[in-house]
């Protein structure tokens, strides 16, 4: 038998990175006590209020090591917030229609942030270090005063949890640092000028942002290269880094040239849209979730899966029903009239005029297919079984992520040095890392595919350590996050540009 049958099955594993623990310092017979209890941790709480899910997340670094480590998480789902109440004002709803009030928000975000520190046995005022606030929801408000709603909410939440202030802005000095934080801060030597991870975010000719979810790009961008550290790739810039949450976000960068006397990449390209929000709406046909708010990840979960085979005889079916399913999904740059894709308020011609690629995910025009999937949802539930669901959302949400990586290719920003990255529960769940890759590889974008693309959870989190690092200039030039693939760090020319 040829060697090229079994090549078939055995293919390189997808790297995958998931959330590790924080080591465990021994303290004699059976007394384990955790290590950022005892040795230098910058700990950071990361607050995300997403379309279908908030989370609090606290993340430690290792201040000697600059690895990071999950210490704990708190998650609910954001269509459990609690009803407006009487004289409380609705100023927006998420991508299923869960109505928001500001009290409401600001609730939700102190308990959640309350629990999280709770079951990790933390203080708020005295151990935690920093707390990045983040939203999806913002893709589906109509205004600027909607989304300051929405972040005032988010800030307010930390405030009443007893979070300090001082503790979600940067510094001003090194001296304005705790003690445990200034031997291993740069903030003397370097000026925090709103890179991070070694990106400048993009900015427009009449400096408005030019998708609503900007931040939700920037901190993933930074989490998927926080979580490659996990793994032998060198994920530095040039980078595309996509965010396959509800709605879709993520950046693409640059390379630098090593004797640059910027040493920043540049944003060149975004991702707006829709991305979990299409296999929900595949599943809500089948009557197995909740016909407005039910996900994919009430029936399947949030943990990938590697290896086994799927019935071949089934593969023409699930091929249909995956091509009947694109004919209703839109991925194109986003053309300069638009003022939303996938129901993302953007500012496609500032993208436009600026050379900045805007590269977005819709079904029909604004969600208006959205329906069509529903039915098609419907059908595959009364006629096959759930492995063939499961099957058809994995090779849907595999397409769609080859294809906006087609669309880039077609703008000319994947390199030879370019790293692929992914996190989102639509990217990084069932055997999707595994197809993903499969597909990339038949791109033969790079000699080793493996040592090139990786898939990250809680990109976000990640992301909010790693910015409230970059706040606190808190960098680790043995082991670097900034800088270009293969090259040296970028602290040096950081100083020498800062005098």
């Amino acid at each position: 038998m040829s060697a090229g049958f079994f090549s078939r099955f055995i293919r390189p594993k997808p790297h995958i990175v998931e959330s590790p623990s924080p080591p465990s310092i021994t303290h004699g017979a059976g007394m384990n006590i955790p290590e950022y209890k005892n040795k230098p941790y910058f700990i950071v709480g990361s607050v995300e209020m997403g379309n279908t899910t908030t989370k609090c997340i606290l993340t430690g670094v290792n201040l000697d090591t600059g690895m990071s480590y999950v210490i704990n998480k708190t998650v609910s789902m954001s269509r459990d917030i609690r009803p407006p109440k009487p004289g409380e004002t609705i100023f927006g709803a998420t991508l299923d229609g869960t109505e928001l009030t500001r009290e409401a928000v600001t609730e939700l975000v102190r308990d959640t942030l309350l629990k999280c520190h709770r079951d990790a046995h933390l203080d708020i005022k005295n151990e935690l270090d920093f707390v990045v606030r983040s939203t999806g929801v913002v893709a589906e408000m109509d205004s600027p005063d909607q989304v300051g709603d929405f972040v005032i909410s988010l800030a307010n939440g930390c405030l009443v949890a007893g979070v300090p202030p001082r503790k979600m802005t940067p510094p001003m000095s090194k001296e304005n640092q705790s003690q445990k934080l200034q031997p291993y801060s740069f903030a003397d030597k370097v000026v925090f000028v709103g890179a991070v991870a070694g990106v400048i975010p993009p900015v427009g000719s009449t400096g408005v942002e030019m998708v609503a979810n900007e931040m939700e790009g920037e901190l993933a961008m930074a989490g998927i290269k926080e979580g490659a550290k996990w793994t032998p790739v060198d994920f530095r810039n040039p980078c595309v880094t996509i965010d396959f949450g509800t709605t879709l976000d993520g950046r693409i960068t640059s390379d630098v040239a090593p004797d640059a006397e910027n040493p920043f990449a540049k944003t060149v390209g975004n991702f707006c849209g829709l991305a979990g929000a299409i296999p929900d709406a595949i599943v809500r046909g089948t009557g197995l979730v909740h016909e407005r708010t039910g996900t994919a990840l009430d029936i399947f979960g949030e943990h990938s899966i590697t290896g086994g085979l799927f019935s071949g005889s089934n593969r023409r079916i699930v091929d249909d029903l995956v091509n009947r399913c694109h004919e209703h999904i839109d991925i194109r740059i986003v053309p300069p009239e638009r003022d939303r894709f996938g129901r993302v308020p953007v500012n496609a011609r500032v993208a436009y005029e600026s050379g900045v690629a805007m590269i977005g995910c819709d079904c029909g025009v604004n969600s208006s297919d959205l329906p069509k999937l529903i039915e098609i949802g419907a059908e595959i539930h009364k006629t096959h079984s759930l492995a063939t669901l499961n099957e058809v959302v994995d090779r849907v949400c595999t397409r769609m992520a080859l294809r906006l990586i087609d669309v880039a290719i077609e703008e000319g920003l994947v390199l030879k040095n370019s790293s692929i990255g992914f996190t989102g529960r639509a990217a990084i769940s069932g055997r999707k890392p595994e197809y993903i890759l499969e597909g990339i590889t038949e791109r033969n974008l790079f000699d080793k595919p493996n040592d090139h693309v990786v898939f990250v959870d809680d990109g976000l989190a990640r992301g909010a350590a790693l910015m409230g690092r970059c706040m606190n200039s808190l960098g680790k030039p043995k082991n670097p996050i900034g800088g270009v693939r293969g090259g040296p760090c970028i602290m040096s020319r950081r100083i020498k540009i800062g005098k």
